[in-house]
């Protein structure tokens, strides 16, 4: 005996595929390319990757200076020849224990990632300073930092 039939497929079976069934499904091929493209093109664009600026770094470090300046030592030390400097390393400044232990060496990477948390990436150090969490702020203060000159004299 063949199997019954009823409005919604063979019975016990699934859906019955019939032809409003087809062009439903020939209408979500034909449309479903387009509709994406629109969907897409109307999506607002993605935030382009901005190149650090070390004229608006300059500007960010401002904040520092109510403890840095980039030729001569304050209450932190100067920031001139900050590249490749190990971190701790500066003769003449009295670093902190923590600072000097801490085994690295001021590059674009541990500035970025010392500058975001201070306290976190170094617990122990005298900078309190509760970092920079605007990353275009921070990569730009990276870039104008890594742009100082070496210290002339010291």
């Amino acid at each position: 005996m063949p199997a019954r039939r009823t409005p919604f497929g063979a019975a016990g079976g699934g859906p019955r595929k019939g032809a409003a069934d087809r062009a439903r499904a020939a209408l979500r091929r034909a449309w479903a390319g387009p509709l994406a493209a629109a969907v897409i093109a109307a999506a607002p664009p993605a935030p382009a990757t901005v190149a650090p600026d070390p004229a608006r770094g300059k500007q960010v470090y401002e904040r520092c200076l109510a403890c840095h300046a980039v030729a001569h030592d304050r209450v932190g030390p100067r920031h001139c020849g900050l590249n490749g400097r190990r971190a701790g390393g500066l003769s003449g400044f009295e670093y902190s224990d923590a600072l000097r232990a801490a085994g690295f060496t001021w590059n674009a990477q541990t500035l970025d990632r010392f500058l975001a948390d201070p306290l976190g990436v170094v617990p122990g150090t005298t900078m309190t300073y509760d970092g920079i969490k605007d990353d275009r702020a921070r990569r730009d203060l990276v870039a104008y930092l890594l742009s100082l000159p070496p210290c002339g004299g010291r």
